[in-house]
């Protein structure tokens, strides 16, 4: 069960609202990182959630991966996202794809600043490193 989790805390988001609002806007926006990062998406949901009296609604986008999964929530009324990439490394080594899908996603984005953890998850193999 050996993996890489990655989360990322994004605020100050510059970019255009669209990616904040627009759940089918944002949900190719992720596949195409998850397709770009050498990743296999095998599910997906995307869904927008109602106005309310703070501002706009928001967006949840998931994405089911053969290795693991992307979550991204946005949150428009404070110009907030956050990500959330997970890979399991069974097999091969996938920790390279999911810097590059976090990156991407940074990008899109645009956030003034930015949070970011880093979890190694379940035991490291003798003679493996990541990369």
């Amino acid at each position: 069960m050996q993996g890489l989790h990655l989360t990322a805390d994004l605020h100050g988001c510059r970019c255009a609202p669209v990616w904040l609002l627009d759940a089918t806007a944002l949900g190719a926006a992720c596949a195409d990182a998850v397709r770009s990062a050498g990743l296999q998406a095998v599910g997906q949901l995307f869904h927008e959630f109602p106005a309310t009296v703070h501002g706009p609604g928001g967006v949840t986008a998931t994405v089911l991966l053969a290795e693991s999964h992307l979550c991204v929530h946005t949150w428009p009324e404070q110009g907030a996202v956050t990500l959330d990439v997970y890979v399991c490394n069974f097999g091969a080594d996938h920790s390279h794809k999911a810097r590059a899908l976090m990156d991407a996603l940074l990008a899109l984005f645009e956030p003034a600043t930015v949070e970011r953890n880093v979890l190694q998850r379940g035991a490291v193999q003798e003679g493996w490193h990541e990369r």
